[in-house]
């Protein structure tokens, strides 16, 4: 494997009253409370256009999960058979990229509460993107 390395700079973090990994929801639409995306302030031009409403594509970095992993029972369950890392939403990965779909509810300057969010408080914020 190559080991070229790549600079991804978080853009935010997420606040939220989620803490331990253990207890947090699987997936936001499974009983996630609303969080808050707290961007820095050299992005938010790029926040423009961005309405309360709105269903975004966030990426976060799942910065306490363990990259040694390859292999899970998925959704941490025994008695699921175990299947490679790359065929689960597993946040243990090599590369712990977290794909979140989130509604907007509110805006409030560099501040964005969401919706269906499961990361955790502190999660650092990767990008963000439309749903096409």
């Amino acid at each position: 494997m190559s080991q070229a390395s790549y600079d991804v700079v978080p853009i935010g973090r997420v606040e939220s009253p989620l803490t331990d990994k253990a207890t947090a929801p699987k997936q936001g639409h499974e009983g996630s409370p609303e969080a808050w995306l707290v961007f820095d302030p050299a992005v938010l031009e790029g926040l423009d256009g961005i309405a309360a409403g709105d269903e975004v594509i966030l990426l976060t970095w799942l910065d306490r999960a363990d990259r040694d992993v390859l292999r899970v029972h998925p959704r941490d369950d025994a008695s699921n058979p175990m299947r490679g890392v790359f065929n689960t939403r597993s946040a243990d990965r090599p590369n712990p990229i977290g794909l979140h779909q989130v509604q907007i509810v509110a805006i409030d300057g560099g501040r964005m509460r969401v919706r269906n969010l499961e990361a955790l408080d502190g999660t650092p914020i990767v990008d963000l993107k439309p749903v096409i």
